[in-house]
């Protein structure tokens, strides 16, 4: 995520702008015959664009770090990432194109008004101020910076960086324009070209032998992988950019769901394909590179370190220099969006430029902690936050057959939430000792930080006998 998704803004701006190209009249039947009509080219556009908008600099720094530390474990390691880092994300695409679109709307109905803001709050304080921007800025000091400086320059050098940057990102959300969103589309082919290029000397000449599985991945890589798929966020920002997909169908002429869906589904093919084959190549380049290096901090040090050994100082500076700019289109896009949904969430009482500013200055602060550091404390948070946007997700899927029966999004939700927090306090090192031996011995999972699942699975259950108790209907939404 995150290099091509901070141009949220600029994306709605050029898709309702656009009038639709077909006649709306019997929309099912004609949005059908519509898609059927979609030129290959239309839809490998649709399928680039959503890579483009998914992957950004900030995922490349996780799987290489997966790679080196799951070691000879990386494959079942991988697999798991990729549920959580790619098939999820896709899965809320298309979640979003069957409620048309509509899936803020769609939230707020099936649980309730209060529980869908605070949710959304959460999510965007997440992919926004608390840890998305600040990441921006460490990850592009850690990639593009601190490889050209002294160790004892780093603290001043990282402070004088973020500083700059964050400067510039102010000054950027303030004004975003057609600009930042045309420097995407043209760094994003750039990365890809150089990865590429890098892909492909690693598997000629590997950087070293592929060691020993180390931590939590060596009982259990599968369950780690998945959890690592969090710290890309690309599941809860599907909930945020995901009108950015279906509006750009929609200009097509598509409001059809089912259509929505097919098209969304086929694109999805294209985009998980692209994101599965650079997520593999960087897991790869990981697990080559701890016989060499040793194991690194963080993701970022290391591709920085795997650049410099494979290319010499001139491809990190290349490399250095193109992540710089991505992030900061990255960043100014993050901050104006979460800036305009504040405003609106707090009824314009705050203005849209005081809070770019405060999370300006917050984000300049948090990015000062490093790398490692903002990676370690995003980890609570996100085991908290999307189990309940995978529940939600995953249930809203099956809206036909659930149809108005809202106890049903309630239970799953809500007892989502209730173990998700008790993961998260385990996450934290906050652990409450008899309820921790408890849930040991009798919850499946909970060990992994993963008890929720089996509750939400009984939530579900729960909530079907309780909707036929209280005689809630079925009929569609």
């Amino acid at each position: 995520m995150y290099c091509q998704s901070g141009h949220l803004r600029n994306h709605k701006t050029d898709v309702h702008g656009k009038e639709g190209e077909t006649d709306r009249k019997g929309a099912s039947c004609q949005s059908q015959e519509h898609m059927n009509q979609l030129s290959k080219g239309e839809l490998v556009g649709i399928g680039l664009m959503m890579f483009s908008i998914f992957f950004g600099a900030g995922n490349l720094i996780f799987p290489p770090a997966l790679g080196q530390a799951a070691g000879d474990h990386a494959i079942p390691a991988m697999i798991g990432f990729l549920v959580t880092g790619v098939g999820m994300p896709f899965i809320g695409i298309v979640a979003i194109a069957l409620q048309g679109g509509k899936y803020i709307e769609f939230i707020g109905k099936v649980t309730s008004l209060r529980f869908a803001s605070g949710l959304l709050a959460v999510l965007y304080l997440t992919i926004g101020p608390g840890f998305a921007i600040p990441r921006t800025g460490a990850v592009s000091f850690e990639i593009g910076v601190r490889p050209f400086l002294a160790p004892e320059s780093i603290t001043i050098g990282m402070a004088g960086y973020t500083a700059l940057f964050f400067i510039a990102t102010f000054f950027l959300a303030l004004n975003p324009n057609k600009l930042i969103d045309r420097v995407g589309k043209v760094l994003t082919p750039i990365l890809l070209v150089f990865l590429a290029i890098m892909f492909a000397k690693s598997f000629i000449t590997p950087l070293g032998d592929v060691m020993a599985a180390t931590g939590k991945y060596i009982d259990a890589p599968f369950t780690q992988g998945f959890l690592d798929g969090y710290q890309t966020m690309d599941m809860l920002a599907s909930i945020a950019i995901g009108t950015i997909i279906i509006n750009s169908v929609r200009a097509r002429g598509v409001e059809d769901p089912k259509a929505l869906g097919k098209i969304c589904v086929f694109a999805g093919i294209i985009s998980i394909t692209l994101m599965s084959i650079v997520y593999l190549s960087l897991t790869y380049l990981g697990a080559t590179s701890a016989s060499v290096l040793g194991l690194s901090a963080n993701g970022g040090q290391l591709l920085a370190s795997a650049v410099t050994i494979l290319f010499g100082p001139a491809g990190n500076m290349v490399l250095g220099v193109v992540i710089c700019l991505a992030c900061l289109t990255t960043s100014c896009g993050l901050v104006s969006g979460s800036s305009w949904f504040f405003n609106r969430l707090l009824g314009n009482r705050i203005s849209y430029e005081r809070l770019a500013l405060i999370f300006t200055l917050f984000s300049f602060a948090v990015s000062n902690v490093g790398l490692t550091q903002i990676i370690a404390l995003a980890v609570p948070f996100l085991v908290a936050i999307y189990p309940v946007v995978i529940v939600l997700v995953l249930t809203s899927l099956f809206s036909g057959a659930i149809g108005t029966r809202y106890t049903v999004y309630r239970c799953a939700a809500y007892i989502a939430l209730v173990f998700a927090l008790v993961d998260a306090l385990n996450a934290a090192n906050l652990k409450i000792d008899a309820l921790d031996q408890f849930f040991t011995a009798y919850l499946p999972l909970y060990p992994d930080m993963m008890g929720w699942v089996v509750p939400s699975i009984v939530g579900v259950i729960v909530g079907l006998i309780l909707s036929a108790v209280r005689g809630e209907g079925s009929r569609a939404l």
